[in-house]
Order: C-alpha cells, then structure tokens, then sequence
C-alpha cells in the first residue's frame, strides 16, 4: 500500500511539474505599431515601428515591409532591424518614381508573425524647378552633357550640377565606387549617389574630390570652379550669408524639409544632393543639404581641407566651411 502511495505522489508532482512547464511555455502574439513615414525622396524613405509587447517570447526579427499592394507581408520587400521590444528605424531604398507604396511594420515570435497598421506613401517626382521666369543659357562639357546658366550680377553660373566624367583636355576621372576606396582618396576622384546614376545623375551630378578640382580642368573649357572669393561674391549680390532663399530650389519634391523660404530668385537652382565622407566613404544629406567646393585651398596637405557652401533646407543661412579635401562634394562651374 505504501508503495502505491508513494507511487500516487510521484505521479502527482511530475503531473504538477509538467503542468508548470506547459503553462510557463504558453507564448502569446507580440505587438507592433509602424512609425510614421518621413524622408521620403526619389527611391527612398525613412520610417519604422515599435514592439510593444513580446507576447512572452524573444522577437526573433523585426521590421518593416512594403509593396505596391495593400497589407504587405514579410514576404514582400522588407527590411530587418533588430530583435527584441522597443523603437526601430527602417530605410527603404530600391523604390520607383512617382508610385504609391504601402508599409508596416512587422515583429516575429516563436508564435507568429503580426504587423502594424498599413501606412501609405507616394514617392516624389524626378524633376527639376528651375524658375521659369528667368532666361537660361546653356553649356556643354567634353561628355556632350548639356547644362542649363544664369547670369547673376557681374558673373555667370551653371544652374546644375557638374556630371563630367572627364576633365576637359579629355583625361577620364578615375570613379571610386566603394566606401573603403573613397576613405582613401588622395588623387582626381568622383562617384555618384548611392553609385547609382541612373536614378541621380541628371539631377543632382556627380560628387568629386578637390582633387579633381585641383586639376584646374575639371570645368569646360572657358569655365572654371570659382574661388572663395568668387563665392563671396555671388553671396554679397544675392543679400550677404541669409542668401539661401534666392539660391535654393523652390518647392518640396527635392527637400525633405520646408523649404519654405525658397524663392530661387537668383536662378542658381541650388538642390540638396548631399554629400559623400571622407572618413568612412558613407553618403549622406540627400534632399536636406546641398554643398559645392571652391577653388580655394585651407591647408597644402592632402588631409587637410577647402573651402566650401552650404545651403540647407531648414534655413536661409549660407554655410561656410572648411571640409576634407577627400570628402566628394558637388560642383558648379563659373564662367571665366
């Protein structure tokens, strides 16, 4: 009998003990909300999502999904940013012109996958605002590009950006297209945004190295990248260091910020096409700066930097700066 007792016990516990286990290994669905979607330009867009809850288990993977159908899955375009609860931020890159996308978030467990709410978006135009109620000339590089110029004051301007690929004797630039090459240049360089010219060349053009611009043949021929100087000039004609109104484009499809004091009064058609770093080769600043080198050396070293502007979406401020001499920097010609 006593052994039936303790056999009764035995059986007792373990059926508690695996009772606990069962209970203990109940893991319910998560829960996540998508972030709003900002930053949205071209073929990119910043957005993201939170995980508010795990549902009792590890997220084993997070992030964001999207297509050109409504309630888009993980097996549709997504990214993957993390495990664990709390706040991510997704970068969508890869999108079309001008198309309406849907986004949610997404968060996986040992249970399921569950998403967010489903968030619309429609990404902009590739196109250029020039202001329609001035006279443009034109200029064409050794590439047979065609660039569009504004006389402003006593001088006149290319009112786009560089794109050549040669200098104008017919030398080509050397095009470094990995971020660890570019870290380090030390000669003529250039690349485009994200390596991509298909999607930036026509509008923003190319980034170069002031190597390149230290060739002094890197404009057409009867041109030339304007000193520091020259760009205090154009500055003092256009009201002093606030004269980025009457630089920049007008209108939001290239800026992701207000831009509200645009005027491009002046023609120029300053536009944010950021810029490549010197020290890691990353690009970064599309559609919320634009800046152009200057002829103008601070330091003889080939680490040391030139002088440069700036504009920016948020204000009217004209920024003047020393930077990297192997930071890849847009550039506008000045006629000679």
């Amino acid at each position: 009998m006593k052994t039936i007792f303790r056999l009764s016990g035995i059986i007792l516990i373990i059926s508690i003990f695996v009772s606990c286990e069962k209970k203990a290994a109940i893991v319910l669905d998560p829960e996540v909300v998508t972030s709003a979607v900002t930053e949205v330009l071209y073929a990119t867009a910043t957005t993201g999502g939170t995980v508010t809850q795990d549902g009792g288990g590890q997220v084993v993977s997070r992030g964001v999904c999207w297509s050109t159908n409504a309630n888009p899955t993980i097996n549709d375009s997504k990214t993957a940013d993390g495990t664990g609860t709390g706040q991510f931020e997704s970068s969508i890159s890869g999108l079309k012109f001008g198309t309406l996308y849907h986004v949610r978030a997404y968060a996986t467990n040992s249970s399921s996958t569950v998403y967010g709410s489903d968030l619309t978006f429609t990404t902009k135009i590739a196109s250029v605002n020039f202001n329609n109620n001035l006279t443009y000339g034109t200029l064409t590089d050794i590439d047979g590009m065609i660039y569009k110029t504004i006389p402003i004051g006593i001088q006149t301007w290319m009112a786009e950006n560089l794109k050549t690929t040669r200098l104008n004797d017919g030398t080509a630039i050397p095009q470094v297209k990995t971020a660890a090459l570019w870290a380090n240049v030390v000669d003529p360089a250039y690349c485009w945004f994200n390596d991509n010219d298909t999607l930036y060349k026509n509008i923003y053009g190319a980034y170069y190295s002031w190597f390149a611009v230290n060739t002094g043949k890197l404009c057409p021929t009867g041109w030339h990248v304007p000193s520091d100087s020259e760009w205090q000039l154009l500055i003092n004609n256009l009201g002093g260091n606030t004269a980025g109104s009457n630089l920049k484009e007008t209108g939001t499809n290239n800026w992701i910020y207000s831009n509200k004091d645009a005027t491009n009064a002046s023609g120029f058609t300053a536009l944010p096409a950021g810029m490549r770093g010197a020290i890691d080769g990353t690009f970064s600043g599309q559609g919320a700066y634009g800046g152009w080198w200057s002829g103008t050396e601070s330091g003889s070293s080939p680490l040391a930097a030139a002088w440069s502007r700036w504009v920016h979406g948020d204000t009217t401020v004209v920024t003047h700066s020393e930077i990297f001499k192997k930071d890849g920097f847009s550039v506008r010609c000045v006629k000679d």
